[in-house]
């Protein structure tokens, strides 16, 4: 169902890569619901092809940059303003680490895979945010969202240095959100339940992991989906005064000490 609640807003959205994307299905949703966009995602991951289909199924057009890249992203941000003029909302759904894919253990960190993946999972959204607040391209009352999970609040096994990438995301949330406050801008993080995509599955143990989860959820587990549901209202006029936050997605995961199904499991009476 739409309800119409991006009519006539423009945005970019980073990240797609296939239809198990958490950015794929934010695209569909927010064609949905009435905006226009960019997709964007790095070079290599272009070559795939998968993205074309989606840039045609939402009317989009497709231009590839490297987020860690400034003069990748101020080619994209130009190309944007020139498109549509200032933009109204922007998501970052871009991660990887280097040592979870080649599963090199948290404490025999490889540092300059370290650096790699910190730069695409967390610095990137920062130079994401310089190079739009150099440009001055967001309209009052825009909204940039980035993906997040609670892994960087709580200690997850074999999340690894992903852990500490999404920690620092989400502190750049924090602080970019109080200069882009002043421009009438807000900014916030979204933290999704455990979701099959792409990267979330080349965890190692993902599977019984998202079934800790769901038994951990009073609600169960938050689908692409309802997050791309979620990511709307946070586009929309309806959130204009939310900034600076992260905002938990999850079921209920994040409040929960224990539930019944989880307590069941363990006794033994």
């Amino acid at each position: 169902m739409s309800y119409g609640l991006l009519k006539g807003k423009k945005g970019i959205i980073f990240g797609a890569l296939n239809e198990q994307s958490i950015a794929w299905k934010v695209a569909e949703r927010c064609h949905e619901e009435g905006a226009e966009f960019i997709l964007s995602n790095a070079p290599i991951a272009l070559r795939m092809g998968e993205l074309n289909g989606l840039a045609e199924k939402t009317g989009s057009e497709v231009i590839g940059a490297d987020a860690t890249s400034i003069e990748d992203l101020e080619k994209l941000f130009d190309a944007a303003v020139a498109k549509f003029g200032k933009i109204d909302f922007i998501l970052h759904s871009i991660g990887m680490s280097i040592n979870v894919r080649k599963g090199k253990h948290y404490t025999e960190m490889n540092y300059d895979w370290l650096e790699k993946g910190w730069d695409i999972s967390a610095v990137s959204f920062h130079k994401v945010m310089r190079v739009a607040y150099e440009k001055n391209c967001m309209n009052e009352w825009g909204s940039i969202l980035a993906l997040t999970y609670i892994a960087a609040q709580r200690t997850f096994p074999d999340y690894n240095d992903m852990s500490d990438n999404k920690a620092y995301l989400e502190s750049i949330a924090r602080t970019f959100g109080n200069y882009w406050g002043e421009r009438k801008v807000r900014v916030n993080t979204v933290s999704q339940s455990p979701t099959p995509t792409t990267a979330g599955s080349g965890v190692k143990g993902f599977g019984g992991f998202l079934g800790y989860a769901e038994d951990m959820s009073p609600l169960g587990n938050a689908t692409a989906l309802e997050c791309a549901d979620y990511c709307v209202t946070l586009f929309s006029d309806l959130t204009k005064k939310v900034t600076m936050q992260n905002l938990f997605h999850d079921g209920g995961f994040s409040s929960s000490g224990v539930t019944q199904k989880v307590i069941s499991k363990y006794d033994v009476e």
